[in-house]
């Protein structure tokens, strides 16, 4: 299938590990000039020349914190300045501490949504124009299954991705006539580092190995294994993809069949 990516010019938001990495891998696999960011200058770097090795030389990298105030605007900036424009915006960024519900401040919320509503409402506002005018484009959130079924102990991250997950909904109808999609990608148990850190935090907390504590998360996955980045990556570039212009307004899992519901 030709996703239609050849030649768009993709922002992916933290982009030097993980998933966001998984992304912005399987984008620029399709041709598309991609955008690698990240706190990491150096990773990001490496990155982009790995793909430019690989492929046309489409892939560029940039440095940027989103967490600092400016972050979003330093970052659309550079989309600008290097891709000439955005037609795909991925949305992305490592969530709050593990957390209970019962513990949790209002700082604490007011954190979560600064990390996790904030910079990407920033660069929707900024990015969505350009979109509009060219009745083209693709926002895609990196959630959580948690925006579905709220996980335990990850009290702010469930806050916060479910108040984007919100807002996407919202901003999907009044775009989708101009030829814009938002959606979101819901991650279940997914082999990056966000996950180890969450089975060692668990470990460490019932006082047992991460073996174990990943061991037993595998077996409540029905596929009885964690995803790989790759197969996440492909199903975000689908749904930023032409031949995807009538999915909108919904969240997507690509979790193994982890969560029961439908």
């Amino acid at each position: 299938m030709d996703l239609g990516l050849q030649g768009r010019r993709a922002l992916v938001c933290a982009s030097t590990g993980g998933l966001g990495e998984a992304v912005v891998r399987a984008l620029a696999a399709e041709g598309a000039h991609v955008l690698v960011s990240g706190r990491r200058r150096d990773r990001a770097r490496a990155i982009a020349d790995e793909l430019n090795e690989a492929g046309p030389g489409n892939a560029t990298a940039v440095e940027c914190d989103l967490s600092e105030a400016d972050g979003p605007r330093r970052l659309h900036e550079a989309a600008v300045n290097k891709l000439g424009g955005v037609d795909v915006l991925v949305l992305n960024g490592p969530g709050p501490k593990p957390s209970s519900a019962d513990a949790a401040s209002w700082p604490d919320a007011e954190r979560a949504l600064e990390v996790l509503v904030r910079p990407h409402l920033e660069l929707i506002q900024a990015t969505l124009p350009g979109m509009r005018e060219r009745r083209w484009g693709r926002i895609l959130a990196v959630g959580s299954s948690g925006v579905v079924a709220p996980l335990p102990n990850l009290a702010m991250s469930n806050l916060g991705r479910s108040a984007l997950a919100g807002y996407l909904k919202t901003l999907a109808s009044e775009v989708a006539a101009d030829g814009v999609t938002v959606n979101m990608l819901l991650p279940g148990r997914i082999a990056t580092d966000r996950v180890a850190q969450l089975d060692a935090a668990a470990a460490d907390r019932e006082g047992r190995t991460q073996e174990e504590v990943s061991a037993e998360s595998r077996a409540t996955i029905p596929a009885q294994r964690y995803g790989d980045p790759e197969e996440f990556g492909s199903v975000a570039a689908f749904l930023c993809s032409s031949p995807a212009s009538y999915v909108n307004g919904t969240a997507v899992r690509c979790d193994g069949g982890l969560v029961r519901s439908l």
